[in-house]
Formats: structure tokens, sequence, C-alpha cells
């Protein structure tokens, strides 16, 4: 038995984790490594095995950062069985066709620029993706364990970080012995409104956790609603817009759900025209009331109801590249919600063009910013920013707010990890290096590793 890691090691995103046992070879998650334009290279490298001996992915949520190198992993020749959740399945679907027009649309630009080659190829293009749904194969049920191959089973359990997202304990038996691995995949936040708390098996002989947030906590969620609703309201008061970056899963129904609650008490006016300017996010909301089985017991029961729980007075969806460009001559009393969460492409980057140079405008972050993002680069305090080859002022109030993150914070993740029982080996994966050593710090020296790239460990 073999586990080997090929993202997410030492870094946040490019989960991908491979099991080998039993002439079997299993990767749990592919995902895009994501952060500066540098990384096309990294994207576009050799995984570390051959593709073509890949027998089945188990896949543990849509992030692109965990299932948005599956297109090029069926280019290289994986022929096997993508495993997941229903509703992992239709966002992974989403997502990776999205991608796969932003890689298209990104090589149509270079070559109207006269580049070629190299990093100005499409990684992959939307015949790729569609191979890769292609590949999905059964659905996922929480708790009910999936025979893979001989002696070999996998049981998907609720991570409650977005719909679908689990927690994949795979079971593994060799020459008469067998071990229980433990996958978290990314873990969520307890007490959220929209999805269930987290519930990890307590039988793991090894866990691999992701620790995005292993050296601090998140404040409290209702503090941070009321500062979400307080930053809308003041900018209102200016007479400014307000621009969420904004995660197309998850997040953005979360915050449509803060904001019909916000209105409903008075917080913020009812009359405010909020712009969902992200195809993907609508889609995902979509999705999302396709899939009750993966919510809370109490927004289920109201979709029952006929009640839709992310509709505003004045929400507008903005599908076409025409409305969005037409957002941008709104000077006021808009929020504009759009991707992507990083700033790192999507319709989001005009609207902070648009907005950033405005003192009566804000920008509120409510997600994760990796390092050399144009988000993080905002967070840190940049007087000003280069977009679309301009160098464009920030004047506008920037407001972050972490209290909204998907991820559990450092209390949580102790919480989730205690619940799985005794391991006897830890891997921590998906964090940067300050947040691996600081969780590791209460750990067990004796069974804790953090990987490196391409490393390789007996099991």
């Amino acid at each position: 038995m073999k586990l080997s890691f090929h993202g997410a090691a030492h870094q946040v995103t490019g989960s991908c984790h491979l099991l080998e046992c039993g002439g079997r070879k299993i990767l749990i998650d592919c995902g895009m490594f994501q952060g500066s334009s540098e990384l096309h290279e990294s994207n576009a490298a050799d995984f570390g095995f051959e593709p073509r001996e890949i027998d089945a992915v188990l896949l543990t949520h849509a992030h692109l950062d965990h299932c948005g190198r599956l297109p090029l992993l069926v280019k290289r020749g994986f022929r096997g069985e993508i495993i997941a959740t229903s509703a992992t399945k239709d966002l992974a679907r989403l997502v990776m066709m999205d991608s796969a027009h932003l890689h298209e649309e990104e090589a149509r630009r270079h070559h109207r620029h006269g580049l070629h080659g190299g990093p100005h190829e499409a990684l992959y293009d939307t015949m790729d993706a569609l191979d890769a749904v292609d590949r999905f194969g059964r659905v996922a049920k929480l708790k009910q364990a999936i025979h893979l191959f001989p002696g070999i089973t996998a049981t998907f359990y609720d991570a409650g970080h977005i719909l679908g997202s689990s927690s994949i304990l795979v079971s593994l038996t060799e020459n008469g012995r067998t071990r229980k691995i433990l996958f978290s995949g990314d873990i969520g936040p307890n007490n959220r409104p929209l999805l269930n708390d987290p519930d990890p098996p307590s039988d793991a002989d090894i866990v691999v956790m992701e620790t995005t947030y292993g050296d601090r906590n998140h404040r409290p969620l209702d503090a941070s609603i009321t500062e979400f609703l307080e930053a809308i309201q003041q900018a209102d008061a200016r007479g400014g817009n307000v621009i969420i970056p904004t995660f197309a899963m998850e997040r953005a129904q979360e915050l449509l759900w803060f904001l019909r609650q916000g209105m409903q008490s008075g917080e913020i006016r009812k009359s405010l025209k909020v712009f969902l300017d992200s195809p993907m996010a609508i889609s995902a909301t979509r999705i999302f009331a396709r899939h009750q089985e993966a919510m809370r017991p109490e927004l289920a029961a109201l979709m029952d109801k006929g009640i839709d729980p992310f509709k505003l007075p004045d929400l507008h969806f903005t599908q076409e590249t025409q409305e969005s460009m037409g957002l941008n001559r709104i000077r006021s009393g808009a929020v504009i919600m759009a991707g992507s969460g990083m700033c790192t492409g999507g319709r989001v980057r005009h609207h902070l063009r648009h907005n950033l140079p405005h003192s009566d405008c804000s920008v509120i972050f409510v997600g994760y910013a990796a390092e050399g993002t144009l988000a993080r680069i905002i967070i840190d305090g940049a007087r000003e920013v280069k977009l679309f080859g301009d160098l464009v002022p920030v004047k506008a109030k920037i407001h972050t707010i972490n209290g909204f993150s998907a991820h559990a914070d450092a209390d949580d993740l102790k919480h989730w990890l205690a619940r799985t029982g005794h391991p006897e080996r830890i891997f921590l994966v998906h964090g940067e290096e300050k947040a691996m050593q600081k969780f590791a710090q209460g750990l067990n020296p004796k069974t804790v590793e953090t990987p490196r790239y391409h490393a390789t460990y007996e099991l």
C-alpha cells in the first residue's frame, strides 16, 4: 500500500492524492493549482503519475482546485470511473465546462496578439470537459460503502463545505491487513445556515486533512453578518456601489440568504438593487434547488413549501455579457456579486476597474484569497492595481470579512479530527506553511507528516 501527494502539498490548491493497493491505483481529487498567473506551467506539467494507469477517481467536491484538472487527466489517457455524490457531479460539470470555456477564451485572446504555444495554448477545451463528464459513473450516497475493487471500498461522509461535499474513507485490504484512510477534502465550519455540519467517521487509521485555516479562528458568524450588512448600508448611504467578489458555489447562495434576512429585518433597504453577475453562480443556485438532500432540513422544508430562500425583491440575474457590461454604467445604489472570488478572472475584474477608483464605493471580500491573487493584493493594502493593462487607483473602502469562510477554522478542524478516532498517522495538506505548522503544534509529533510535492509513503 502506498500514498503519494501530487498537489496541495505545502500549498493550498491543486488537491491530488494517489492510493496504490493490490495493483490498483485510485486518485482522490484532481484539482487545479490556483493563484498567480505563473501557475499555468504547474497545471500543464506531468501529474507525477501516468493517467492511463489510474483505475478510478474519488471526488470530494466540485471546487476548481479539487476537480479542475479532471478534463486534462482524461485528455491524457484516463479511462476509469469518477465517483462522487449527485450534487458534486452536477456542480463539477458546471465548473469544468466553465473552466474549459475560460481556457479557450484566454487562448483566443493570446492568438489575437500573435502569441502561440506553451502557456498561450488552452490547457483543455470544452470537448475535454465533456469527456470528463462522461467518466462519471456510480453516484455515492453518504455512509453507504461502494465496492471499488477486490479488497477496496470507499465510503462518503458529509464534509459540510459546499453542496455535495464529502470526506472519503477508503478501506484497503492487502496481504491480510486492512487499513482505513480518511481523506478530509475541504471541511466546512459548524452551524452554517445552508448545509449540515461535517460528520466524519470515527474509525480512521490514517487521516489526510486540510489545514487552510489551521493557524487561526474565524470571527463569529453573527458578527460577520452584522458587519456585512453595515458595510452595504454605509456604501448605500454614501451613494456608492458595493462589489462583492463571490465564489459561485455556496458563498453566493449564502450571501443571498443573508441579504434576504437583512431586508426582512430592515437593516438594509428592500429596494436595493442586487445583481448576481455570474452565469456559474446563477446555475449553481438552480442546482441547489435540485438537491435538497444535501441541505439543512429547515432549508429543504422552506423549498418544499414553495418558498425560494434566495429570492430578493429586486434581484437580477445577469447571464449575458452585454448585461454585465451595462452594470458598469451604474454609479450608485447597486450591490454587484460577481466571480471570481479571488479576482483571478471573470466579470468581477471589470467591476473593480470601474468602482475601485471611487471613494463612495466599497469592495467586500468574503472568502479566502491565496497569495499572489488580485484579491490578496488589494486586501494587503495596495494603493493601485493593474487591470487590463491599466493602473487603477484603489480609493474604494475595502472590507475583509473572513467569518463567511466555507472552510473550518482551527477549532473546528481540531473538533473534526477528534471525531475521527485515534489515527496512527496524520498527513496535513491544503494549507500554507505557517498554517500547517501551527496546527501541527497541538498534535503528537510522532503521528504528523507534512508531505512535499510528489512525496510517496508506504502505508
